[in-house]
């Protein structure tokens, strides 16, 4: 269940929905009643993976959940779209990746005859308050006047999806949601975050979310989750967030102060990295993706060393060494 290492929206979100609890809170509140009261909520759990194609993963993250309903397998697809504009498409990829679960699904279950059911979810929000205006079934990209639609009738393909539109949700209302904290403070950053002048003032109304998250389980690693969320995609510094750690204590402040440290160091890394692709490529002509891959993953003293040798090396296997 790996995160875009590109993407601060996808990693996030999969750290907070990827836990079932968390999407549960989610779900309750966008699928139908009479679904809700169907589901086993107590078998819930992640797949590994993602569906959404390689050309789409700088926009759209994807989690899918296992679980019963009236006790027979089912599949809850949940997909976050996190971009300016609806896709107009939506529901024909929606309908490809749902597709592609139930080829997956059947690679594990030779011996299937049945598909189970997939329910599709899409979460929007997207930067500058966008609202979601794209078609929400497949039979709505049909280029046919009505007429011709109505005659091919059920020969045509329908799939609906839920829409949680996030963006046409005013920020007081999304703190009114009963979500778990985590799912509500994950919510509200990618609702408000991105170019966010005033964002420390808007997090000083999460406080109560943010002390039950540094209060809970495993919360210095949930807190740093959304620090590294907020620094990333807000674009501030640890001094820009003395207002909320104020507020939050000296724990909340450790951490802030020492992913900020780690952030600056990873930026370093991935700054020198890149350099050293860019001089390998010229010298050497083009790399693999796992020596690309060796590079990236390397520390900041390990690629030193490496931009060193690379004047004085005959081969790439001499700067790699």
């Amino acid at each position: 269940m790996a995160a875009n290492p590109s993407n601060p929206h996808d990693a996030y979100f999969r750290n907070v929905l990827g836990r079932p609890a968390e999407a549960a809170s989610e779900l309750r509140l966008v699928l139908p009643k009479e679904i809700v009261a169907r589901l086993d909520w107590d078998t819930l759990e992640v797949q590994s993976g993602t569906f959404v194609s390689d050309e789409l993963r700088s926009r759209q993250s994807d989690l899918l959940f296992r679980t019963r309903l009236d006790g027979r397998d089912a599949f809850v697809y949940i997909l976050l779209e996190h971009q300016s504009r609806s896709d107009n498409l939506m529901p024909f990829r929606m309908l490809e990746y749902v597709v592609n679960i139930w080829n997956h699904y059947l690679r594990s279950q030779p011996d299937a005859r049945l598909l189970p059911p997939i329910i599709p979810v899409v979460v929007h929000v997207g930067p500058n308050g966008y609202r979601w205006t794209a078609p929400m079934d497949v039979v709505d990209l049909i280029d046919a006047d009505a007429d011709v639609r109505a005659a091919l009738g059920e020969y045509l393909p329908r799939l609906r999806y839920v829409l949680d539109d996030v963006n046409a949700v005013d920020l007081p209302a999304l703190l009114r949601r009963p979500l778990t904290p985590a799912a509500k403070v994950m919510l509200c950053l990618q609702k408000i975050a991105s170019g966010n002048t005033d964002l420390v003032t808007q997090l000083l109304r999460l406080r109560p979310e943010l002390r039950a998250i540094i209060a809970g389980p495993g919360g210095k690693q949930a807190f740093r989750a959304i620090v590294t969320y907020i620094i990333l995609v807000g674009d501030m510094n640890a001094d820009d967030l003395d207002p909320l750690t104020d507020q939050l204590g000296p724990e909340a402040k450790e951490v802030i102060v020492t992913t900020a440290e780690k952030l600056r160091a990873e930026g370093r890394a991935e700054g020198r990295a890149e350099a050293l692709i860019e001089l390998l490529t010229l010298k050497f002509g083009r790399l693999a993706v796992s020596v690309e891959q060796v590079v990236r993953d390397a520390e900041v003293e390990q690629l030193r060393v490496w931009s060193a040798r690379v004047l004085t090396a005959s081969s790439l296997d001499d700067v790699l060494a």
